[in-house]
């Protein structure tokens, strides 16, 4: 018998997490949106998984390595624990276009959501994507999440999959 698929709450890092701080590597640098955690334990109570999604540019960059993500992300998870949240997996897409060629899991592009999908068996449909810019949205929608929430600049949550999915 199959076991039923998860519901995952998709969330991008900076911007969504953590205070949006342009190449952020160092954990003295690192400062967490207010709410994060409430936000996070409210779904995890619905049942879903926590996964975060983010593009990493600076690697390709060479602002900081894969080590120095791999470290911070570390730490973020850790931090999240402390405040008994599970952050099931973060995916990352360390790729620039126009440094290491065009990827699958670069958002807009849907790679790192489907990837995600098949590992942790995630009913997307189901499922919800916050992010803080259209790509994050574009690519939820990509892999077939119905909910997506966009955080403006003032923090506040509008819901866009109606808007995205009418333009259709």
């Amino acid at each position: 018998m199959d076991k039923p698929l998860q519901k995952a709450l998709f969330l991008d890092r900076d911007g969504v997490i953590n205070v949006e701080k342009n190449y952020l590597y160092k954990i003295e640098d690192f400062e967490f949106i207010d709410g994060i955690f409430e936000l996070c334990h409210h779904y995890q109570e619905l049942g879903f998984i926590i996964i975060v999604v983010t593009n990493q540019s600076g690697i390709a960059r060479k602002y900081y390595s894969e080590e120095d993500f791999q470290k911070l992300t570390k730490w973020m998870i850790g931090e999240f624990s402390k405040q008994n949240i599970i952050i099931s997996k973060v995916y990352h897409c360390p790729h620039h276009p126009d440094i290491s060629g065009e990827c699958s899991c670069r958002k807009p592009k849907a790679g790192m959501f489907l990837e995600a999908k098949e590992e942790f068996g995630i009913d997307m449909q189901n499922s919800i994507m916050i992010g803080d810019k259209e790509r994050d949205i574009e690519a939820g929608l990509n892999a077939g999440v119905k909910e997506n929430y966009l955080f403006d600049e003032n923090g506040i949550v509008k819901h866009l999959s109606e808007i995205y999915l009418k333009e259709d």
